[in-house]
């Protein structure tokens, strides 16, 4: 470090002033534009989305608020039956999110720390609904920060209205004709009428 210190300096004399002004202020922008990526705040929210509920997008919005960017992760899962497949629940991410800025979609497999830290991340966003969800993610973000220290878990409260939906109720609701038009979107709504064989009232 010292020796490519030493060696810069003495290739900045050797310029007229103006070029090594701007080698300067090249170097300056250079080591800001690296700083200000190390710093940037970065968080996985992870799930299945089978489908991406109103309770999700409400966490993510919030989200947004706490961290510069947001991964909204699809856990790749074969041995799960899933009522949509992940390209499938990915397109409906990426259109009921695509005004919301700071937010990207991806997906993975294995060990979600592994994943988080490969990405860059510092937290895991999580979004608790009630004391029944308590137990579950807080053995969770015990046995996450056990495996990796400097990924943290920041949960987030369901906001009331969404407090008692979840993928799997919704599915089931829309199943037997229940109207679910009100807690997802409605592209969402739409797929899974058509899913069903249901007509869209």
């Amino acid at each position: 470090m010292v020796n490519w210190v030493i060696r810069w300096t003495m290739i900045l004399q050797r310029l007229p002033f103006h070029a090594r002004i701007n080698s300067i202020r090249y170097a300056l922008s250079a080591v800001r534009s690296k700083w200000k990526e190390r710093m940037k705040r970065i968080a996985i929210y992870p799930g299945s989305f089978d489908p991406v509920t109103n309770g999700h997008i409400d966490i993510v919005l919030r989200g947004t608020t706490l961290f510069d960017e947001i991964i909204v992760a699809i856990l790749h899962n074969p041995s799960k039956s899933a009522l949509f497949r992940v390209d499938e629940r990915m397109g409906m991410l990426k259109e009921t999110m695509k005004d919301i800025k700071g937010v990207s979609f991806d997906t993975f497999n294995g060990l979600l720390v592994d994943y988080a830290q490969k990405r860059g991340a510092q937290a895991i966003l999580r979004g608790m609904r009630a004391v029944s969800d308590f137990e579950y993610e807080f053995q969770l973000a015990l046995m996450n920060r056990k495996l990796n220290r400097d990924i943290q878990t920041v949960f987030l409260m369901t906001g009331l209205r969404w407090i008692f939906t979840s993928s799997s109720i919704i599915k089931e609701a829309a199943q037997f004709g229940g109207d679910i038009s009100d807690m997802v979107p409605p592209i969402v709504h739409q797929k899974i009428m058509e899913k069903f064989n249901l007509k869209n009232n």
